[in-house]
């Protein structure tokens, strides 16, 4: 497994667990008060400073067992941290692609919402979820080409 597609699952992860946990503490107060009430702002600054730490150590624990220098391995591939050919960065750019197309999506939604006057707790949680699915969907991919091919 390459460092990228490596990273690319530890982003996935990161996004999946980050999302559902956010959503698990302010989804439960949709239904119990007006949207104006909910607060969702500590929680998001956090879910979001979480994304960014927990990345960042889940790169840092995953890159711990991968070599530096090239190394062959069992299976006889050669994996390791400095390694990048055409087809790695012809995957990144696929999947962040992807993962824009996403977001652009959820972004157009969110300015919808803003054009409707809807209030700042939609607004917000349209791009906080623009912006994590647009995450999964990009890893996805990702991980979807390195393991089938293109």
């Amino acid at each position: 497994m390459s460092f990228d597609e490596k990273v690319a699952w530890v982003g996935g992860f990161v996004a999946v667990i980050v999302g559902a946990v956010y959503a698990s503490v302010v989804l439960p107060q949709v239904g119990s008060a007006p949207a104006s009430a909910i607060a969702y702002r500590t929680p998001m600054l956090i879910a979001i400073g979480a994304m960014i730490v927990m990345t960042i150590v889940g790169t840092i624990l995953m890159s711990i067992g991968t070599p530096i220098s090239a190394e062959i391995t069992g299976n006889g591939s050669v994996d390791d941290i400095d390694r990048k050919d055409e087809r790695d960065v012809d995957i990144n750019r696929r999947g962040e692609l992807m993962g824009y197309y996403v977001s652009s999506v959820g972004l157009v939604g969110a300015l919808a919402l803003a054009m409707m006057r809807y209030d700042h707790f939609w607004i917000a949680n349209a791009i906080f979820a623009s912006f994590m699915v647009a995450s999964v969907v990009s890893a996805a991919v990702k991980v979807l080409i390195y393991r089938r091919g293109f």
